[in-house]
């Protein structure tokens, strides 16, 4: 078995994972549905200006569940092994079975990195069509290209929550802070407000991948994707680097 293959039984096994996966599929689909009363009525009083955005900001809930498969990918290798061997994690066992830890890091990444492209397809999918059901003509058919763009956000996000979980080695902090910046209040949105070069942090600069309309500001899609995928690679690389100083 390979080590990728190991990786992700190991994600796929865990029930914390699970949840991930169903607030990932089901989340924005089920969000479109409960919301329609209210979205027909902004339509019909013209506060939507693009109407064309409507199925893709209700993606926002269900990357929540990529923000969990990140963190859990990560949190559960510093879950304590027992009573047996107190102060000992399921990492120590990890490296003792795999010592190279960048191959670890990688292989770790591959899987988490699969398992959420799939997810964020097969919701990005079913929240679209579910939106074209539901409103019908109102929402013109969407681009091919913010289908990417939504997906490499959803995976992007993934892997931010796996780099910033392995700098942090706290899952329920780093959960907290994206949940609570994603669902409650976003920080990074209301520092657009202060400044202008807030709309560089990742999850505000991602979103412009395949939204027509965020804040104020506007920057090309294409833009919007190296730059977030810019703030996940240097996240990895300090994370990649402070996990081969660490101790388990």
């Amino acid at each position: 078995m390979s080590l990728l293959d190991a990786e992700l039984r190991k994600l796929l096994g865990l029930r914390t994972a699970w949840i991930g996966l169903l607030v990932g599929f089901l989340a924005a689909p089920a969000l479109v549905f409960v919301s329609a009363g209210s979205t027909r009525r902004a339509i019909a009083e013209g506060l939507y200006t693009d109407a064309s955005d409507l199925g893709f900001q209700t993606l926002g809930i269900g990357v929540l569940g990529a923000m969990i498969l990140g963190v859990v990918t990560v949190s559960s290798e510093y879950t304590p092994t027992g009573d047996d061997a107190p102060g000992a994690r399921q990492l120590t066992t990890t490296l003792a079975a795999m010592p190279r830890r960048a191959r670890l890091l990688t292989a770790k990444g591959a899987a988490l990195t699969l398992v959420v492209a799939v997810q964020g397809m097969v919701t990005t999918v079913a929240t679209l069509a579910v939106t074209r059901l539901v409103h019908g003509s109102l929402v013109p058919s969407p681009a091919p290209g913010r289908l990417a763009g939504a997906v490499l956000y959803w995976v992007l996000i993934g892997l931010l929550a796996y780099a910033l979980t392995l700098i942090f080695r706290n899952g329920i902090v780093t959960l907290t802070v994206l949940v609570v910046n994603t669902s409650v209040v976003s920080v990074s949105y209301l520092l657009t407000k202060v400044t202008s070069a807030a709309v560089y942090l990742p999850d505000i600069v991602g979103a412009h991948m395949f939204l027509n309309e965020v804040g104020d500001h506007d920057v090309a899609p294409v833009t919007a994707g190296l730059v977030m995928s810019a703030w996940v690679a240097a996240l990895l690389a300090l994370a990649g680097w402070l996990f081969g100083r660490r101790d388990a």
